[in-house]
């Protein structure tokens, strides 16, 4: 199952194990049973503080296998193979199942471990899914701190009765005690909101006693990161607030025009930005969204954030990038996690052998086409212009595979289903103005991005027909003190590396203002 190279290194993770871990495995006569009693064979053999039996729960899923702490008593489960993107999953759960410290913050880990009553997580994945991991490991987390808190990972995949019959059609997708509790990328922040009555307020309570900032940066992703690095190296107090530290990144699968870094994934990027700003002086406050900013009487500004409370600071940095854009046609909503994606490499694979649709002819949509076609049954691909705007290598792809169908000049005008999911869509042939439709299970949105800056309405920033906030070129806005960098600016190309770029850019301008501004306010007290 694990290579040499891997074995090696799982080897020297398991050296910090410092309690006996049981793994009980649930498998049967099949091929993937086989492999998952291979791979834990593997795993007794690498650390004598891991042992391994057979469990006793008739109702457990097979083929899986329970990760259970013999000091605290705590469990956990892997129902499939957990290899592909979630084997850090794996190697996690191993270590702090066996005393190995977890890296939350001491007031995270004891508002878990006082959590009180029965909770059972149930997270259904795809290894393809590059958003899944944060998710399993967040519940994982939990359920090793906690013996109350029970997590399984459910790889779709291998149960796909299952999958159908709780409707699942997105991922990740968790259940808590049997009921839906959430679909997509959470955080452990936005589970014990939902868990723990009174996170919330807590949480917010906490902003408002926070001092005034020097530079506050709005927004997680690199731009932000970047901006809060190159501000905290100045020596100025440096705040960070974000709805998620990362942004869209985190979303983002491959990524290979990074400047010295020939390869690698947006969650992998982003964990490493994180620690990055963790190792200066920055005020990270992930989980709380941005509704308003205004300029105080003496020159001072405030975001408003969700809760009712205010952050001021002297600088303000906005950051806040963009998210996928929408159609916007009736039944979207309705059935958005219910055959309506985003994330063609997140939610394939719960379409294996089904039709399905991608909006969008550009490079996301094409390779989105190329993509699913190696799992469906059958992609259209629907382009509202004449001509697709994907590159011509691409093109050529997707034109040669037979199980792609592009159509040219269509408005989607409805997404149709059942009430329970979607069956089909309805468009328009803007050539001949007739009316069709598609039946299929799926549809993958793949139109764009929209900047991030509907709080902002009223601010009195400048923005741009399309809701950018335009800037010079030092990140300056219409205001003074406020810069701005990133994809929900006026930038012309929508990159990580530019936005990291100018992120760095802005906080240098607003440390100069800070520098101009208090240079002429002791002149005029002089005078």
């Amino acid at each position: 199952m694990l290579d040499t190279n891997m074995k090696e290194q799982l080897q020297g993770y398991l050296q910090n194990l410092k309690t006996p871990v049981e793994l009980l495995a649930y498998l049967g006569d099949d091929d993937k049973s086989r492999e998952l009693g291979e791979l834990i064979d593997e795993l007794t053999s690498l650390s004598p503080l891991v042992t391994a039996a057979r469990g006793d729960d008739s109702e457990a899923r097979v083929p899986s296998m329970t990760v259970r702490s013999v000091a605290k008593n705590t469990e956990l489960r892997f129902a499939g193979i957990p290899l592909g993107h979630e084997f850090t999953s794996l190697v996690l759960a191993l270590l702090h199942s066996g005393g190995h410290p977890i890296k939350l913050d001491e007031e995270v880990i004891r508002q878990v471990a006082e959590l009180e009553g029965e909770y059972s997580f149930e997270t259904f994945i795809s290894l393809s899914c590059q958003n899944c991991p944060d998710v399993v490991q967040a519940l994982n987390m939990m359920a090793a701190i906690n013996p109350n808190i029970h997590h399984e990972m459910i790889d779709g995949a291998l149960f796909q009765d299952e999958v159908d019959s709780r409707k699942v059609m997105a991922v990740p997708s968790v259940f808590l005690n049997g009921e839906s509790f959430s679909q997509g990328r959470v955080s452990i922040g936005d589970i014990l909101k939902k868990v723990d009555k009174n996170a919330a307020a807590r949480s917010v309570k906490k902003l408002a006693e926070k001092d005034r900032f020097d530079m506050l940066v709005v927004g997680g992703g690199p731009a932000g990161a970047a901006a809060s690095i190159y501000s905290a190296r100045k020596g100025i107090r440096t705040g960070i607030v974000a709805d998620r530290f990362g942004g869209q990144v985190l979303d983002t699968v491959g990524i290979e025009n990074f400047i010295s870094v020939s390869a690698t994934e947006g969650p992998k990027l982003v964990a490493n930005l994180e620690e990055h700003v963790k190792d200066y002086d920055v005020d990270i406050m992930a989980g709380h969204s941005a509704e308003g900013l205004s300029v105080q009487q003496d020159g001072s500004l405030e975001v408003a954030v969700e809760g009712g409370v205010s952050l001021r600071s002297r600088s303000v940095l906005l950051a806040t990038g963009a998210r996928w854009r929408e159609m916007n046609v009736p039944g979207e909503q309705e059935y958005r996690g219910k055959g309506v994606a985003y994330c063609p490499h997140c939610d394939g694979p719960l379409f294996k052998g089904k039709s399905v649709a991608v909006i969008g002819g550009g490079n996301s949509g094409i390779e989105a086409a190329i993509d699913l076609a190696g799992i469906t049954e059958h992609v259209t691909v629907l382009e509202f212009d004449r001509q697709l705007r994907a590159d011509e290598v691409l093109q050529r792809k997707a034109k040669s595979m037979a199980n792609i169908e592009i159509i040219l000049n269509a408005q989607t005008t409805e997404v149709v289903g059942n009430g329970e999911k979607v069956t089909g869509l309805n468009y328009i042939d803007r050539v001949s103005g007739d009316a069709r439709s598609v039946k299929l299970a799926g549809i993958f949105v793949q139109i764009g991005l929209i900047p991030n800056t509907e709080f902002l309405k009223d601010s009195g920033i400048a923005l741009s027909p399309r809701g950018e906030i335009i800037i010079n070129e030092k990140g300056e806005t219409s205001i003074p003190g406020v810069f701005a960098a990133g994809d929900a600016t006026t930038v012309h190309y929508k990159q990580i590396i530019i936005a990291m770029g100018a992120g760095a850019a802005g906080a240098l301008s607003a440390f100069d203002y800070l520098i101009r501004s208090s240079v002429a306010g002791e002149e005029e007290q002089a005078a």
